[in-house]
């Protein structure tokens, strides 16, 4: 019989070692190939995020100030009693003992914010273009328990200057060849009838609707209100609405501070020629509400539902640079300056990745940060 070919037991061994140590070489590529795929689309996510909110704020941050009065746009306040307008009625906070910390009087405006229970400054009398908020933000842990932050939030404040609201007075008599504009304000500063022939918004535009801010101007001073019904031209202003701007008993800040008055001083339910802008009130902060596994990052406009522009964020700080040229890297504003003061913003992003990578199991992280004058309100040396 002739002798059957084959493989022995050691060209056997031989064969399987090499095929085991390919097949290896081969699973370690394919491992690497996808542990460096997730490393850039992580990578790559975080960025995104990143990018995505800081360009927002820094489109914001460039905005603020533009219209708004220097000093800030005038508040309800009340001499002497902390008290706000509820409905009809007229709701004590503290009584004459409080008065002795504010030397005008108190304002208490709601601020938007994550829970809504915020309120800006109650001593300011104005509302400046950009109020800070150190550490008014939510408290976030990080999912791997590496680091913990008080973040902040801020809210500024510019015109909507593609609406052209102001480009002719709600109410304006005849001069020469100048037309009249009928519309009017009223008596009680609760209701404004535009005239639509006089003060135009076209059909792209965006309509004025309620929970819009707006502020009415004329030789007088400003009153800042907030829309809570109507359709274009008629829209009013309601008692109660989300800010607290809407009041009428106030010694300050309101649509009758801005009537003429009679011949002892008494707001007589006429206007001098008044202009209306839309305000934005842009507020930023965290929501570790929604998913508290994905923290994002929140654009308000005014107290209108609040936008994600950035996910998976774990800290947002920001601080302050003033133009005395001392104050710098400020948390807050420091005593003897105002918000009004503020040149430049200092903003911290901090980001993690979605999902756990390498062979630690941990959380990869990055940060940005940057410097951003405030267009409207920074000096500028004009010979450098």
């Amino acid at each position: 019989m002739k002798k059957q070919l084959g493989f022995t037991l050691i060209e056997s061994m031989i064969a399987m070692a090499v095929t085991l140590i390919a097949v290896a070489a081969t699973m370690m590529a394919f491992r690497d190939a996808t542990s460096a795929h997730q490393n850039v689309a992580l990578r790559s996510d975080m960025s995104d995020n990143l990018r995505a909110g800081l360009n927002l704020i820094e489109q914001d941050l460039l905005q603020t100030g533009t219209g708004i009065p220097t000093s800030g746009i005038t508040l309800p306040s009340y001499n002497g009693t902390l008290t706000t307008e509820v409905g009809a009625m007229t709701v004590a906070f503290g009584g004459a003992g409080n008065t002795t910390t504010c030397a005008n009087g108190y304002t208490v405006i709601n601020r938007p914010l994550l829970t809504g229970a915020t309120m800006f400054p109650q001593c300011n009398l104005t509302l400046p273009a950009i109020e800070p908020g150190n550490a008014l933000g939510p408290f976030i842990t990080s999912p791997d328990a590496t680091s913990q932050f008080n973040t902040d939030i801020i809210t500024v404040l510019y015109t909507d200057n593609t609406l052209g609201l102001n480009l002719a007075p709600v109410n304006r008599p005849a001069v020469g060849n100048v037309p009249a504009c009928a519309g009017s304000i009223g008596a009680l500063g609760q209701s404004a009838n535009f005239d639509a022939n006089c003060v135009v918004i076209g059909v792209g535009d965006s309509q004025i609707s309620p929970g819009d801010l707006l502020m009415f101007s004329n030789a007088k001073g400003n009153a800042l209100v907030q829309v809570t019904s109507g359709t274009w031209p008629n829209v009013n202003f309601a008692k109660g609405d989300a800010f607290g701007l809407n009041q009428t008993n106030a010694n300050n800040g309101t649509l009758l501070q801005l009537q003429n008055t009679d011949i002892v001083g008494i707001p007589n339910g006429t206007y001098p020629p008044t202009t209306a802008t839309r305000i934005w009130m842009i507020t930023y902060y965290l929501d570790n509400l929604t998913d508290p596994t994905h923290v994002r990052l929140i654009r308000r406009v005014n107290f209108n539902t609040g936008q994600p522009v950035g996910e998976t964020l774990e800290n947002l700080q920001f601080t302050y640079n003033y133009n005395d040229g001392i104050n710098t890297n400020q948390l807050a504003v420091p005593s003897g300056l105002s918000e009004s003061q503020i040149r430049s913003v200092n903003v911290y992003l901090g980001v993690r990745s979605v999902d756990i990578w390498g062979q630690n199991h941990k959380y990869m992280r990055n940060n940005f940060q940057t410097q951003v004058s405030l267009r409207s309100m920074a000096y500028v040396n004009r010979y450098r």
